[in-house]
């Protein structure tokens, strides 16, 4: 199976000593906002254990900040297990409703009655922008605007319903894989102000494209089985698949490889990161930042990945939904797109 595959990725060596109350904060929010309607999409929601992801991918969050970002990574998969089924075969609603949430982080309000979905995003997008630097709020506005506009782009690969070529898979890819949201918001829970002098930089901005490629990929691989029965195109194995007349197991190699060529090519840049600071004179304390900013991305790369080889969200999907619908129970992001009753099997056992 594509879960049993390995990597050439370090294990963590740290975890937030605050998990436990970031779960408990989490449960609470998830309920609050009413993302989980019911007990059973709850317990399955509660089974992927999205804060662990936040405790092992941003080892150095406490408090609110492990808090918020436990709840972005929550609102992250529930809001992509919405565009499963009817809504994500359809590229011009699904762009319509996702017009409405980059409306809210370029500033507007959510509209009076707003679903679940759109009033737990403004809810994560006020609390990351209260007090942040202006040109963080810029920058990270323009990570949310890519994240939900590719989401109609992955629809039109449904109804394609082949594979891209590798250049638009990526394309496409990194908008919905949310691109550098989880730097950014991982860089901001650890108080880091980085010049852009060094966050422009080429050797910055590679390694981010190779950090955010390396989780994409292993995903990709973890999620194949969930992502080829609901006919997402935008997988990297079927993608290498068809363009090199692979098979199965050829693809999976192939796309280890990628992984692992990103894996080297990031920890090769990072250390050149000191010699970048040397020549821009940065200060003591610039330096520590970008140091910090390394340390993010380098955590976020292990902890995701120890996240997903644990999780139940990949491994117990086929036996609580349908491998052809949503992969989340209740319907919390309102459409046109009217949806049939989700069938599925008994609630799952307590945790």
């Amino acid at each position: 199976m594509p879960q049993d595959m390995s990597f050439d990725l370090p294990v963590p060596t740290d975890i937030s000593p605050g998990l436990e109350d970031a779960r408990r904060h989490n449960l609470d929010w998830v309920c609050r906002l009413g993302l989980v309607p019911d007990d059973r999409s709850l317990a399955w929601y509660v089974s992927w254990d999205m804060p662990r992801l936040a405790a092992l991918g941003f080892p150095h969050a406490r408090g609110p900040g492990l808090d918020l970002l436990a709840d972005a990574m929550g609102f992250f998969f529930v809001f992509d297990d919405q565009l499963d089924g009817p809504l994500g075969r359809d590229p011009a609603e699904t762009a319509r409703v996702c017009q409405g949430l980059i409306d809210i982080a370029h500033g507007a309000p959510p509209a009076p009655g707003a679903d679940p979905c759109t009033m737990a995003f403004a809810d994560i997008w006020a609390r990351s922008t209260d007090g942040a630097h202006p040109a963080w709020t810029a920058r990270t506005a323009h990570e949310w605007e890519y994240y939900f506009a590719a989401q109609a782009h992955e629809a039109r690969g449904r109804l394609r319903g082949t594979p891209a070529d590798l250049d638009a898979y990526l394309q496409v890819r990194r908008g919905i894989a949310a691109t550098d949201l989880p730097f950014s918001l991982g860089e901001r829970a650890a108080g880091l102000t980085v010049p852009a002098s060094v966050f422009h930089s080429p050797e910055l901005r590679i390694m981010r494209r190779a950090a955010i490629d390396v989780t994409l990929m292993c995903n990709d691989v973890y999620s194949l089985e969930k992502e080829e029965a609901r006919g997402d195109m935008d997988n990297l194995v079927l993608v290498l698949e068809r363009a090199q007349q692979l098979t199965r197991d050829e693809a999976l190699i192939a796309a280890r490889n990628e992984v692992n060529r990103r894996v080297h090519r990031f920890h090769d840049l990072a250390g050149q990161v000191p010699t970048v600071c040397t020549q821009l004179a940065l200060t003591e304390r610039e330096r520590a930042d970008v140091v910090g900013y390394v340390r993010v991305m380098s955590a976020w790369m292990s902890g995701y990945h120890a996240w997903q080889t644990e999780t139940q969200r990949y491994r117990n999907a086929p036996q609580v939904v349908p491998p052809s619908g949503p992969g989340h129970l209740g319907q919390v992001l309102h459409t046109g797109v009217r949806r049939p009753p989700h069938p599925g099997p008994n609630p799952l056992p307590a945790q």
